[in-house]
């Protein structure tokens, strides 16, 4: 059978098998060499990449999936950055979390021990605890790395590792690269050191919960109105992952008394089989079927679904008898508008605030902070980004909120990475302001299109496997910017950015103008009429991401279905145009 093995992949093989691994791996190993050779060459033929974002694979032995040596391996060359970063401190202190998925605790466990065994002190929480939590932990235990074990809504047989530094936010440039240089350089499971030290790891126990959900509480900004419609109607579901304890907390502790959780999705220590969903995904309806269920059985207003990790958070509103599922774009409008009020209503705008959105998310985020007269700031695609521009305007600057249209938000700066939690408890308490007010939620949102205008978003991935489908890939970026298009669906292009030139150019003067953020190979198309087209390779997956924002106009929310479906039929003939 072993013939049949491309000789990389099986020499690879013979490595772990002679190498210092734990007998059952190389039981494992010995099993797919002589009876699954399709398995072993998936396992063996690359070392699964430490990203910018840190490790993301399948869970099975073989230097391309998740298991304790390539965890080893990645702490290991963590480990090695940190003290070379912080040589002058006594004691390097970093923090782990993990979530529901299955090994998560183990490979924290694993972590803690690398770390450990490095003379790092480490802060590890004892049960799983959703990513914003460990972004938090690490700023309150002034640590100076992190990292938590998730692979956000990935399929079951996923794990993950992201990489945080000091100011709590996930590793970025120049540090992320480091990083990765610093893990690649270990090229035998030899320069791990497994020996933990046990009294370097701290176990931190649920009362951190308490501190954290304090410091969201505080948040609030109409606890009145709360204590008026506390039996507001909310359906929420942890999706098997670790907002199953917080969430419901958060929500009490802001005063909502009629929180409906879904049990069967609301395991006390989660479940990484997902049983009840495809995809633990708040993004799709699918995963959200069960809570929408539920809220039409019972009469609700709210239904909210956090993912696995508990950083990114999908609601559905009613809409009539129905709910619907709202987009990230639209989520983010609704919380940024209440935000922006309430801190006007509360006398709190001095002049010095501002809010950050990435580049690919909605426009109507510009208008409404201009309206309120607050600063925005784009950023690249990626919440690191938005903590990194909260970090560089810290005492100068107040951070009120913000997000990206990936479904992940933020209120207030205490935290460096996008939190459910907290969006959920701010974004229950936007939807019973909107009821004090006589306005359910999706009219709010069509009130807000009446006033600066239809924006309507849809994201479109191209998927391109393998070698091939990078060239295509490729080849599709360098003819956009080549053979750029002068229309998109009928209206002029007057600007197209490229940031990986770092180039601005107004297509009407021929003026370009530099762009001041990080190079990234993302191309923005902005037309005459006030929409947008985005395009995106993406980072972790073999795919090339179209995102569309055309704007219309809306005169009253009568017309809301009309305006809806004609500018969702001008996305389909941009589609078409490009041939997607």
């Amino acid at each position: 059978m072993s013939a049949q093995i491309d000789k990389n992949v099986l020499d690879k093989a013979n490595t772990w098998l002679k190498g210092n691994y734990d007998d059952e791996t190389k039981n494992t190993v010995r099993d797919l060499i002589k009876n699954n050779p399709e398995e072993l060459t998936e396992s063996f033929y690359r070392d699964l990449e430490f990203g910018t974002g840190g490790l993301r694979g399948i869970m099975g032995v073989g230097s391309n999936r998740m298991n304790k040596y390539t965890v080893g391996s990645a702490t290991q060359g963590f480990s090695n950055y940190l003290k070379i970063n912080f040589p002058e401190l006594e004691q390097i202190k970093v923090a782990i979390g993990y979530d529901s998925r299955n090994n998560s605790k183990y490979f924290a466990q694993i972590a803690a021990d690398v770390f450990s065994a490095n003379g790092i002190k480490v802060f590890l929480f004892e049960n799983l605890k959703p990513t914003p939590e460990l972004s938090f932990a690490i700023r309150e235990f002034k640590c100076q790395g992190g990292i938590v074990l998730t692979a956000s809504h990935n399929p079951k047989e996923y794990n993950g590792y992201k990489a945080y530094w000091d100011d709590g936010g996930q590793v970025i440039s120049p540090h992320d690269k480091n990083v990765i240089s610093e893990v690649n350089k270990i090229e035998n499971i030899d320069e791990v050191n497994f020996n933990g030290n046990k009294d370097l790891i701290e176990i931190i126990s649920d009362y951190f919960d308490n501190i954290y959900i304090e410091r969201i509480k505080a948040l609030s900004l109409s606890p009145e109105i709360i204590k008026e419609q506390n039996d507001f109607k909310i359906v929420y579901t942890p999706i098997h992952g670790t907002g199953v304890k917080l969430v419901p907390q958060a929500l009490k502790e802001f005063g909502f008394t009629n929180v409906h959780i879904v049990r069967e999705q609301a395991e006390e220590f989660g479940n990484g089989d997902f049983p009840t969903v495809k995809s633990p995904n708040p993004e799709e309806n699918a995963a959200l079927a069960l809570a929408i269920k539920q809220a039409k059985d019972i009469g609700a207003e709210l239904v909210m679904a956090t993912d696995p990790d508990a950083d990114r958070v999908g609601i559905a509103v009613r809409d009539g008898i129905d709910f619907v599922l709202l987009n990230g774009n639209q989520a983010a409008t609704l919380l940024i508008n209440y935000l922006l009020g309430k801190w006007q209503e509360n006398g709190k705008l001095s002049g010095k605030e501002f809010i950050v959105k990435t580049i690919v998310t909605s426009e109507l985020l510009v208008d409404i902070a201009n309206k309120f007269s607050v600063k925005h700031y784009d950023v690249l695609t990626g919440f690191k980004y938005i903590a990194d521009m909260i970090k560089s305007l810290e005492g100068k600057e107040t951070f009120i909120g913000g997000g990206e249209e990936s479904y992940g938000y933020l209120v207030g700066d205490f935290v460096r990475d996008k939190d459910a939690v907290i969006s959920c408890a701010m974004i229950a308490e936007a939807a019973a302001w909107a009821k004090h007010n006589g306005i359910e939620m999706l009219d709010l949102l069509k009130e807000i299109y009446v006033e600066h205008g239809f924006y309507k978003e849809k994201l479109v991935s191209v998927v391109r496997k393998g070698k091939s489908g990078a060239e295509e890939i490729q080849k599709i970026m360098s003819g956009f910017r080549s053979n750029p298009p002068s229309l998109m669906g009928g209206s002029k292009i007057i600007c197209i950015k490229d940031y990986q030139s770092g180039k601005s150019l107004d297509t009407i003067t021929n003026i370009s103008s530099p762009i001041d953020l990080p190079k990234s190979n993302v191309l923005q198309f902005f037309t005459e009429d006030g929409s947008k087209v985005s395009v995106r390779p993406s980072g972790t997956e073999p795919k090339i991401k179209f995102y569309f924002g055309l704007k219309g106009k809306l005169d009253d929310i009568s017309d809301y279905g009309k305006v809806n479906d004609k500018l969702q039929d001008k996305i389909d003939a941009i589609v078409d145009e490009l041939g997607l």
